[in-house]
């Protein structure tokens, strides 16, 4: 009971610290790297039920080795520089205002090389285009390859060898044509006499991948040495968040699991130590 009434009184200063703090923002912009800027959510049981805790990423990655797209799954790329965490539970367009907010302290604008990375959730990107205008956006890698595996088993049955052939190829076009190599191939299929089942499969993925054409450039940014997924956000569900709020029998009241996403944010970005050094 004592820890988690201290963890809430410390909360507020924190967050008023997390804001203002001139060596965050200043460490932020010295450190070297192309931005990157990605968010997703992960639910939390609460009193009021399952609410979806809202999270937000800065970072900042030096470039690694660029290479081609059959070996995309070989190669490790450095890890971030710098790393800004936010999370909450929000209405949309209130979390949404944080990324400007953000971005402002952090000296984001035009003339930065930033990029957008998340899954397909409308509210990601949408928010990237309300805050950051037309910038470079990428369809978390993972989440297409999800896609053409069901399409894959619902077409040659789970665990068949043309469904991992099927697999293989697919994943071989998209990392060297974005959705072209597929469209073509959902083409050919199409033109047989496929049942009903098999026909929707493949009408759903072709409407997938139309709708996230744009975000499909993973060739060029393998050239590049940068990041395709969203692997960082993806680990923050369960390491900012998941580990501290998500525990077994835990229900929360949303202001006080607001307060303790705070904490869990500044450890999460590697500013817990700098924290505790100018705390009073």
């Amino acid at each position: 009971m004592t820890i988690r009434e201290l963890c809430q009184q410390e909360a507020p200063k924190m967050a008023e610290w997390y804001r203002n703090s001139p060596e965050i923002h200043e460490k932020f912009i010295a450190a070297p790297g192309v931005a990157e800027v990605t968010m997703d959510g992960t639910c939390v049981n609460t009193t009021d039920g399952w609410r979806e805790v809202k999270i937000g990423i800065f970072s900042k990655r030096v470039l690694g080795e660029g290479v081609l797209p059959d070996q995309w799954d070989d190669r490790k790329l450095p890890r971030p520089s710098a790393c800004v965490a936010f999370a909450a539970i929000e209405k949309k367009d209130r979390f949404r205002r944080r990324f400007g907010q953000w971005k402002r302290r952090l000296k984001i604008d035009r003339s930065t090389d930033i990029s957008a990375l998340g899954d397909g959730a409308a509210w990601i990107w949408d928010t990237i285009l309300l805050e950051f205008g037309k910038i470079r956006e990428n369809l978390d890698v993972y989440h297409v390859l999800e896609h053409l595996s069901a399409t894959g088993k619902v077409l040659y049955g789970e665990g068949t060898e043309r469904c991992e052939t099927w697999r293989e190829a697919t994943t071989l076009e998209l990392m060297w044509n974005g959705s072209e190599l597929i469209e073509q191939r959902l083409n050919g299929l199409e033109q047989g006499n496929l049942k009903p089942k098999k026909q929707e499969s493949l009408r759903l993925l072709r409407g997938y991948l139309e709708h996230h054409r744009d975000r499909l450039s993973y060739r060029e940014r393998l050239s590049e040495g940068r990041s395709i997924g969203s692997g960082q956000v993806e680990g923050a569900c369960k390491n900012l968040i998941g580990k501290r709020l998500k525990q077994t029998g835990a229900r929360w009241r949303v202001r006080r699991l607001n307060r303790m996403a705070v904490l869990c944010s500044v450890r999460y970005g590697d500013q817990w130590k700098l924290y505790w050094n100018n705390a009073k």
